[in-house]
């Protein structure tokens, strides 16, 4: 994928499709898989990443014969040109084993391409798509994929061992709460003249109208429950003022049901799983490596919404309200730069964790790709706290047992803008404008 050039501003340079980290991914998957399932939040961009390489489709949520023609045979859905596109499959849940079968009697691979922005409660059938139909999560788009970083930081070769190049990489304060605010969503971009790209304040607008309908319609599609959207839309809140935290369910859930009225932990959890079965939240598991010291591993996950830009919709919040509180940013950007993170460490086969043990010792990035191919990171808004963070970071190199879980390949603070460069100690300092896949 070509490094696009930085940009300074919020609009971008319009073309027809942007091209994703992704896009390699599901090249790969065709080629080795007889169907591709493509999951992601809505408007994240799977239909028209699909569509780059389908050879047909049927968009079951814009054409309500198609569904009416499958609940009589659901077999109708997968005639036509091979990469056959199935665009939000799981409003006929059928045709899972339908392509499941399919792909069973057809020869070669890459038959199939489904998309979906919801998982299905009962997903017993979902099972037996094993060795048949690979999977690929797509997220909102990353500051490498909206133009906003040179990538001259490639985290493949950081896991390869490359040291942090030189490189300078300045944003804005105002530019970065502008990114946060506006999020990775391909819809604000624009694709014309015709269709030029949002504002901040109707990026913002369209962000909240999201979050409404996600509290009025998905979150009860989602599994049939009958739930109250101004409930929902305060545990949406409670999350939002929890970004990037390792908040317990019980606090969620005394924090959405406020003084007069209790939320159960039950009730709080039956949020979470919806939400997470429409990926409007991801969180970030802790990363379990083998210490050398006594050390006790903490193991709550940190909360995240799929981009932060929705926890910023939830709040009804703007980049002034940013500006005027620091600490709230700084928790909104590195829920930005661990959304990055994830989109880039696809690319290497890796995931993305954090670490926190008894003593209090906390990173907040873990990308791991295997032994010997892991690489810390802490997050930094400012670059006045870059000494501390490299002084965790070694610390915590220094308690992984490294005969079982290897060196690492990179230790990193990720800092919002100024220059990258490699400290003495070994620690890169990397701009967030200058990191890529």
């Amino acid at each position: 994928m070509s490094e696009p050039p930085p940009k300074a501003s919020y609009g971008p340079v319009l073309r027809k499709y942007r091209p994703r980290v992704a896009d390699a991914e599901l090249n790969d998957r065709l080629a080795r898989s007889g169907a591709v399932l493509i999951e992601g939040p809505r408007a994240c961009g799977k239909t028209v990443t699909a569509r780059q390489i389908a050879a047909s489709s049927v968009m079951l949520d814009a054409e309500p014969s198609a569904r009416r023609a499958a609940a009589v045979d659901p077999g109708f859905l997968l005639e036509g040109k091979n990469p056959r596109l199935i665009d939000e499959w799981q409003l006929v849940p059928e045709v899972w084993n339908q392509v499941r079968h399919a792909v069973d009697e057809r020869p070669g691979r890459g038959h199939f391409i489904l998309t979906g922005s919801a998982v299905p409660p009962d997903d017993i059938t979902r099972h037996t798509g094993a060795g048949r139909i690979g999977r690929l999560r797509l997220r909102p788009m990353s500051l490498f994929e909206l133009e906003r970083s040179t990538g001259a930081v490639s985290l493949m070769r950081l896991l390869a061992g490359d040291p942090v190049p030189s490189l300078a990489a300045k944003l804005s304060v105002r530019q970065l709460a502008d990114f946060v605010c506006v999020g990775g969503w391909p819809g604000h971009l624009g694709s014309s003249e015709e269709d030029p790209p949002l504002s901040v304040e109707d990026a913002m607008a369209e962000n909240r109208d999201y979050l409404g309908e996600v509290c009025r319609t998905d979150i009860r599609r989602v599994d049939g429950s009958d739930r109250d959207p101004a409930r929902v839309g305060r545990f949406l809140q409670s999350l939002g003022r929890n970004v990037a935290t390792c908040a317990s369910m019980s606090t969620l859930a005394r924090d959405t049901g406020g003084p007069d009225r209790h939320l159960t932990n039950h009730t709080a959890r039956s949020y979470m799983t919806a939400l997470e079965r429409l990926m409007i939240v991801e969180d970030q598991p802790p990363w379990a490596p083998h210490l050398r010291s006594r050390s006790r591993l903490r193991t709550a996950a940190r909360r995240h919404f799929t981009d932060p830009s929705l926890a910023v919709a939830a709040l009804s919040a703007t980049p002034e309200h940013l500006l005027s509180d620091f600490e709230w940013f700084g928790f909104l950007f590195e829920s930005m730069v661990v959304r990055d993170l994830r989109v880039y460490a696809r690319a290497s086969g890796a995931d993305v964790y954090h670490y926190r043990d008894n003593t209090g010792l906390e990173v907040d990035a873990v990308v791991d790709a295997g032994p010997g191919q892991w690489a810390a990171f802490e997050i930094k808004l400012g670059a006045s706290r870059v000494d501390e963070a490299a002084k965790a970071l070694l610390k915590l190199a220094d308690r992984v047992d490294t005969d079982r879980c290897g060196k690492p390949a990179a230790l990193g603070v990720i800092v919002g803008s100024g220059y990258g460069y490699a400290r003495p100690d070994g620690v890169g300092v990397i701009p967030v404008g200058g990191l890529g896949v």
